[in-house]
């Protein structure tokens, strides 16, 4: 169903049933942004006036009927996520000033404040092209240096300035887009932004270009150093094509031996990413289950299903 066909009920109800899979309520400004339908805060606002049976209001965020629990877990998750953010923002910016690294921006849970409990910080890096793998190698050798403080750096979205289109386009790639915090290579995020504008489609109300970044103070300049000059003069050489080639070779013949290789993962000289547990698939299968239970009425109106609670995962 094209989003322009949805009724503004229906919209209201698919966004807070997408939000209610991770336990996440949704402030008004939130719900208006995850609409799958165009529409201005007033119709927003008149329509969730017909929906009072159907979903809840408590505190500032809205959430289905029956699911108001779920606003002290936001706001126990958004407590301890900002307690985290800060260090997951100086570790991006220290990412940002590794050798060929070029964009990096937060994503995962903890770019939505819904952190469950000590995660990792996830990360998309973008790097010069031809050197995806070489990039990761520096940034696994930074994680490296930061386990014994007990946090875990996880890039599980690495690509090339060469391939900045997301290959899948879903509601899934588009919350991820819309939703992640770039740190650093606020120029070449607005190229993502802009490549990657089929977004739009999923979410017409969410702007392409929020740089959501300068909200939270994070998008500094990163200092072009002598040493990132140094190693990215050195590595652009025969020797640096040995060892991107070697890298990318050894780690794809590791990757492909573990389990959930091949249906969510894409590993190749432009793209490494790495999704073995196939939250895409669950969170698209959670989903659908949960539309089918969104009933249609006479009059065009609609009413979810009562279903038995899930178990979040990550946002």
């Amino acid at each position: 169903m094209s989003s322009a066909s949805i009724p503004l009920d229906r919209a209201i109800l698919e966004a807070l049933t997408y939000s209610d899979i991770f336990d996440y309520p949704l402030r008004f400004d939130e719900l208006h942004r995850y609409l799958p339908v165009k529409a201005d805060v007033t119709e927003l606002t008149f329509a969730l006036a017909f929906l009072n049976r159907y979903i809840g209001n408590r505190s500032n965020y809205f959430f289905l009927s029956g699911r108001d629990e779920i606003v002290n877990l936001r706001q126990q998750r958004e407590a301890h996520s900002r307690a985290l953010l800060p260090i997951a923002l100086r570790y991006g910016r220290i990412l940002g000033s590794l050798p060929f690294v070029r964009m990096v921006a937060l994503t995962g849970s903890l770019a939505v404040l819904n952190v469950s409990k000590n995660a990792d910080f996830d990360f998309m890096l973008v790097t010069a092209k031809g050197r995806v793998w070489t990039a990761r190698a520096f940034a696994l050798l930074f994680n490296r240096m930061i386990r014994p403080y007990g946090h875990t750096i996880c890039p599980n979205l690495i690509v090339s300035e060469s391939a900045l289109e997301w290959p899948l386009h879903d509601l899934y790639s588009a919350r991820e887009l819309c939703q992640m915090i770039p740190i650093t290579g606020m120029d070449v995020y607005r190229k993502v932004m802009s490549v990657n504008s089929w977004a739009m489609e999923f979410l017409p109300n969410a702007s392409v270009l929020s740089l959501r970044g300068s909200t939270s103070g994070s998008n500094e300049a990163i200092p072009n150093s002598v040493t990132k000059r140094l190693f990215e003069f050195l590595l652009y050489s025969k020797l640096g094509d040995k060892f991107e080639s070697w890298e990318m070779t050894r780690k794809i013949a590791r990757f492909s031996k573990l389990p959930g290789f091949g249906e969510e993962t894409v590993f190749n000289s432009e793209v490494c990413q790495g999704n073995f547990h196939h939250h895409r698939k669950w969170t698209r299968e959670v989903f659908e289950n949960r539309l089918s239970a969104l009933a249609a009425v006479p009059g065009g109106e609609v009413y979810p299903v009562t279903s038995s609670p899930r178990t979040a995962m990550r946002a």
